[in-house]
């Protein structure tokens, strides 16, 4: 194993490129749909702070704490009795209607949902079921934090190039209202100490809702959004920064920030030699909080006027956050506009992909 890394160390000191999947181009896939779900009840930051005024008084902390820091007023929760894979669902069959696709013409489906209620089966199989498609498309679960939508629009994207599938569907659904609830109930506590504020502090950002796309065959559909591809880039000596659970998630917030801005700063050079991604028309990104959106527009020099801002009004509803904001975006976007998807995810791995309109 010593030597095989001497060998990797000196190649890369050679400067010679060595053999790698993070940088890809897809030939004829185009985006046919993209959609979301809103989650219909609103649940303002005031109302987080009010719950934790005793805390949030013994510990000193300012007011509109959630507001302030992060830049989120609000977030969504489903209504009691709707689940997230339920939403999902109505995502998915809102992106075949769109599409014109019929469930019985999908080749693949993927759910990138973080959310799960059990470890098996898989979220994927429900909703395979619900949006009725045939025994011969193929179903699994794709998770990889805030990522998974991105990675699963490449493999699929991948699939539709080589012949496999003719269609597939990507869909999410996120709920944020469980982990919320038992991270406010433990931040109540009068034992509940600074260090465990912010640590958790994260969890209250979150969102809830549910995004779906379809994708086809560009040669067949001349006029739907070729996806072009990209690059991913992987940043692992950070997997420890933030890890969630069903009962809550704890974050190294500014060693979460620092890495993953090193990581899309490192990710955006290495990519400009081949794609010039400099002039686009939208950077659609992940939806985080008003700091980690600046450090990335400051950091790679983007025009802030080009980069679409959802997180105040939804929070960050993981991997459904960017097809949301894309969504959420195509009534404004016209032929040929140029788009990059850009998100980073815990672990840490960062994607960018490319969308022509």
């Amino acid at each position: 194993m010593g030597t095989v890394t001497a060998w990797l160390q000196d190649k890369n000191e050679e400067g010679l490129e060595l053999a790698g999947n993070a940088t890809f181009r897809h030939s004829n896939t185009a985006l046919l749909s993209v959609s979301s779900v809103e989650a219909p009840r609103i649940v303002s930051s005031t109302d987080f702070d009010r719950r934790l005024a005793s805390t949030l008084q013994r510990l000193k902390f300012p007011p509109r704490l959630l507001e302030r820091v992060a830049g989120i007023t609000h977030r969504r929760w489903w209504a009691a009795g709707t689940s997230f894979d339920d939403a999902a669902i109505e995502a998915g069959a809102k992106a075949l209607a769109e599409a014109g696709i019929e469930p019985s013409e999908v080749g693949l489906l993927i759910n990138t949902s973080v959310t799960r209620r059990n470890l098996e089966p898989s979220v994927a199989v429900k909703i395979h079921h619900g949006l009725s498609l045939p025994s011969s498309a193929m179903n699994f679960d794709l998770a990889n934090a805030c990522l998974g939508f991105v990675n699963a629009l490449t493999l699929a994207a991948n699939m539709i190039d080589s012949g496999q599938i003719r269609y597939a569907v990507i869909v999410n659904g996120e709920d944020a209202q469980m982990t919320q609830e038992a991270t406010l109930a433990r931040l109540q506590r009068p034992e509940t100490t600074r260090e465990d504020f912010n640590r958790e502090f994260a969890t209250l950002t979150l969102g809830s809702g549910a995004a779906a796309a379809v994708l086809g065959p560009a040669d067949q559909h001349p006029g739907a959004h070729r996806i072009v591809g990209g690059v991913m880039r992987a940043g692992t000596e950070h997997h420890d920064l933030c890890v969630g659970g069903i009962d809550g998630m704890a974050t190294d917030t500014k060693g979460l920030l620092d890495g993953g801005l090193q990581l899309v700063v490192d990710a955006w050079h290495e990519a400009q030699p081949e794609w010039d991604w400099t002039g686009m028309d939208r950077y659609v990104t992940h939806q985080v909080s008003n700091a980690y959106t600046q450090a990335i527009i400051n950091a790679i020099d983007l025009d802030p006027d080009k980069v679409p801002i959802t997180f105040p009004h939804w929070g960050n509803v993981g991997p459904a956050s960017l097809p949301m904001t894309l969504a959420a975006e195509t009534q404004t976007l016209g032929s040929g506009d140029r788009v990059l998807c850009m998100g980073v995810g815990s672990g840490l791995n960062t994607a960018m992909l490319e969308i022509v309109w």
